[in-house]
């Protein structure tokens, strides 16, 4: 019997049977199953070697028996060159229940040992924020045009830069995963970087701190910014700032959100402790900047209006031809290093004010010099302030 809507409708269960399978007489191999209770499913039967194997190919209320015919030709097909259906369907479900965030445990444990703690954590936020949408999706259908799109929506919504680095991130993962037999291919790889990297040398000039410093905009992220200026801290270190880490004008960033793991004291001058003055104290919450349970994230779009502001007020000085070279919020602290050096700040305190284990400190000279140079820090942070304040004509 040619197995069709009108044949099949009318099989039924013989009496004191639970199941029988009826076998198309065009295509062999092709049958029905019918079991107790109704349910009627289309299948392949086929031997590979002494095994003979039963695919199922879906119900007769989803399937109907054109599309289970071709179904059941296309299986019998690949078993004509040596392959199982059966086992390759077992394989893609199993390689559906393979997600980044199945995996992303195991390779957390396999990095943090070989990442700064500042770096993980970088790493960890990236990964789990920004690549959040593709976590449920199976790695087998993480493809290069995913990942792509991804990556201009983190553009949009945290800037080129933070897009380069979740892009970096998620290389890494995928490098990790091929090499764990979970994924086939690195589908980063031929994706756009959303930004051309800026060379790490960029120093602002004098002319342009007074420009971020005036046009950092309204709330927290003018505070943050200001602050950069004036301490040459690191952006995060910063954005996570606690009450907790603040005695009188003594800021202490402890060694766990610091980058090489070295807690550093810093005397705030009195520009700085006025900016943390403005900023309201909300009960319950002893981080300082930010809204949410962490701290201040979202650097992108304020950074852009920052840009915006910046060039415009260049202009309006300089002209429409005017124009400003790319900047990181990280250029920050280097010229602030670069210009407390300018005003005579010795080398081995800007190395102290910076947290740098290096130059004068390093190697068997750290060893034996432990000096903290707290005095010269407090005096090198006020002499910056005092400049700075010049600079934006707040004496």
């Amino acid at each position: 019997m040619r197995l069709s809507r009108q044949s099949i409708a009318k099989l039924a269960l013989p009496e004191g049977k639970v199941e029988i399978i009826v076998f198309d007489s065009d295509l062999p191999g092709f049958g029905l199953r019918i079991r107790a209770g109704g349910k009627r499913t289309w299948l392949a039967q086929y031997r590979l070697g002494t095994k003979q194997r039963r695919l199922s190919l879906g119900s007769t209320d989803a399937v109907d028996p054109d599309e289970a015919r071709r179904r059941a030709k296309a299986a019998l097909a690949r078993v004509s060159l040596g392959e199982d259906p059966a086992e390759v369907k077992v394989a893609a479900a199993a390689a559906r229940a393979v997600t980044m965030q199945s995996v992303l445990p195991s390779f957390f444990a396999h990095v943090e040992p070989r990442q700064a703690a500042s770096h993980h954590a970088d790493t960890r936020r990236y990964l789990e924020k920004h690549w959040r949408p593709l976590l449920e999706v199976p790695i087998a259908s993480v493809t290069r045009a995913r990942v792509a799109a991804r990556l201009l929506e983190i553009a949009r919504e945290h800037g080129p830069f933070a897009a380069n680095r979740a892009r970096a991130a998620i290389s890494r993962f995928f490098s990790w995963a091929i090499g764990e037999g979970v994924a086939h291919d690195n589908p980063v790889i031929g994706t756009n970087k959303p930004a051309a990297e800026v060379a790490r040398d960029r120093v602002l000039s004098d002319a342009e701190l007074g420009l971020v410093w005036t046009h950092a905009g309204p709330g927290h992220y003018q505070a943050i910014a200001r602050l950069l200026i004036l301490t040459a801290a690191r952006r995060d270190e910063v954005a996570g700032m606690a009450w907790s880490e603040l005695e009188g004008s003594v800021w202490t960033i402890p060694a766990e959100r610091a980058k090489n793991g070295k807690p550093l004291v810093l005397d705030l001058p009195p520009a700085a402790m006025a900016i943390l003055g403005s900023v309201d104290r909300r009960e319950g919450r002893d981080l300082i900047f930010g809204s949410r349970d962490g701290p201040f994230s979202g650097f992108g779009k304020p950074k852009v209006a920052l840009d915006a502001r910046m060039l415009a007020g260049l202009q309006a000085v300089h002209g429409p031809k005017a124009a400003l070279p790319p900047w990181r919020l990280h250029d920050l602290r280097r010229s602030a290093a670069t210009r407390m050096a300018d005003l005579g700040v010795q080398p081995h305190v800007v190395e102290a004010l910076l947290n740098h284990i290096s130059g004068s400190k390093a190697g068997v000279a750290g060893i034996y010099n432990r000096a903290t140079y707290r005095d010269e820090k407090r005096a090198a942070l006020l002499l910056w302030a005092d400049h700075v304040m010049a600079l934006v004509g707040r004496h």
